[in-house]
């Protein structure tokens, strides 16, 4: 069954910056993966839902309107997970309404953790490695206007793309 997700991504210039960083870490998944704000992880998704589950985005994009985010050091989820990320400092709670309304609709996805908007910069490396993560990002900053999220779908190759786009507010 085809794999989709939902997620903000990360603008340029500030996108490419944060790909080519988890590429010199050395995560092998740092190209098919676009930085981004998840809003529904990895969710197999039957191709009859798929429009209806695409209706529901719709509503909920014209449901909320544009934010500011900002996007501001790093953390980690350590011992729990081996993952670096950088922080969502600004739009936390406009992500955690967009992630409960994605989430309430036809398609349903159990979390295996409380939701926590980030953009993931190393994953399932060597402990030295995302140390080194950790300290290379920590005065990262980027502000930008959050106006759209995405429905992604994870092609035959591995690879993440986006598939539609919705418009906030639109």
């Amino acid at each position: 069954m085809p794999t989709h997700g939902v997620a903000i991504t990360i603008p340029e210039p500030w996108g490419s910056t944060l790909q080519d960083a988890r590429e010199r870490f050395g995560d092998p998944m740092a190209r098919f993966i676009p930085p981004h704000v998840t809003l529904l992880p990895p969710t197999e998704i039957d191709e009859a839902a798929l429009g209806e589950f695409e209706s529901h985005l719709d509503e909920v994009a014209r449901a909320h309107s544009p934010f500011q985010m900002t996007l501001s050091g790093t953390g980690t989820f350590r011992p729990l997970s081996p993952v670096v990320f950088v922080q969502v400092s600004a739009g936390i709670s406009q992500c955690e309404l967009l992630e409960t309304a994605v989430r309430s609709g036809p398609v349903t996805r159990e979390l295996e953790f409380n939701y926590h908007p980030h953009v993931t910069v190393a994953h399932h490396l060597p402990e030295e490695r995302l140390d080194v993560a950790y300290a290379e990002l920590a005065d990262f900053r980027c502000s930008f206007e959050v106006a759209s999220f995405e429905l992604f779908h994870q092609s035959d190759d591995g690879m993440w793309r986006p598939l539609t786009p919705f418009v906030l507010g639109a």
